[in-house]
């Protein structure tokens, strides 16, 4: 079990551009950072549960993001299952609560660290479009100092483009509110249901108007990952009666800007949960696993 892992030696020789001048000092060690949508307890959610926990296992990230968990009115908890097999840290909230239906849905956090605070908040959405998504924030005690970790799932449909959008500014103002990131920027994880040419995510990433002034995010796959990317693919049999055709990228970790010495920079990024464990498929999405600089 790690705690933190070392970059690999690089095979590339860098040479100074300018003679006498020596790159400046980069962090040498990583942060694991998974997210996932967990397709809540549809299919065969049972048989389910283990491939899932499986795959993590095989993943052993340091911090998980999950969308569509569900707790029970009987006190039974997909998360602190988790958690508990694990050896993690646990915080979860959901729009669709218990006093609602009697499983909830919603999103969670994990942490191999102590979480030291939390805090959730829905959504925006107009009323007919209500899905009931929330936002959720941890607060990480890392060995390399605190890490400020978002959670969230946006509304799933083509057409709503604009509700995303209005849903990341809401995202975006409230990690805007959280200012101790002094020595590493936020991460914001989640199945944003949009590829990464759409209007949402550009404002995300700096090539369109900002949601909030100056904050702007790295999409660690395009900064680190190799191929396609793909998150959601018909291969996958759990998405084959979906009249949904596409093969699209549509799970995000993204980081902030880095800080000094490259902290949060993205230096691998690889897709997880893509095949089946003991003949079952784990989910319907694929999850996304991103190393950073930590």
């Amino acid at each position: 079990m790690h705690v933190l892992r070392a970059l690999e030696a690089s095979k590339i020789s860098v040479r100074p551009v300018t003679a006498g001048w020596e790159p400046p000092p980069r962090i040498d060690t990583r942060l694991r950072v998974m997210t996932w949508n967990l397709w809540w307890r549809f299919g065969p959610w049972e048989a389910r549960q283990s491939a899932i926990l499986e795959t993590l296992r095989a993943v052993d990230a340091d911090i998980y993001c999950f969308q569509e968990v569900w707790e029970t009115r009987d006190g039974e908890s997909q998360l602190a299952g988790f958690a508990e097999e694990l050896g993690m840290h646990h915080f979860g909230a959901a729009g669709l609560d218990l006093e609602l239906a009697p499983e909830s849905l919603g999103n969670g956090i994990l942490s191999r660290w102590p979480i030291t605070a939390t805090e959730f908040r829905p959504l925006p959405a107009p009323r007919d479009l209500n899905e009931l998504r929330v936002v959720l924030r941890a607060d990480i005690d890392g060995p390399r100092g605190p890490i400020e970790v978002f959670c969230t799932h946006l509304n799933w449909r083509m057409d709503q483009s604009d509700v995303r959008q209005d849903q990341l500014r809401a995202v975006c103002e409230f990690i805007d509110e959280t200012k101790d990131r002094r020595t590493f920027p936020p991460i914001l994880c989640g199945d944003l249901n949009a590829e990464p040419s759409s209007d949402e995510i550009r404002m995300m990433t700096g090539h369109s108007k900002a949601a909030v002034p100056k904050l702007i995010f790295f999409d660690t796959w395009a900064a680190a990952g190799d191929g396609p990317g793909y998150t959601w693919m018909h291969e996958n049999p759990f998405t084959q009666l979906d009249a949904d055709p596409r093969q699209a990228r549509i799970d995000y970790v993204l980081v902030g800007y880095p800080h000094e010495k490259a902290a949060g920079e993205p230096v691998a990024c690889e897709v997880a949960g893509n095949k089946p464990a003991d003949g079952v498929w784990p989910s319907d999405h694929y999850g996304v696993v991103a190393e950073l600089r930590y």
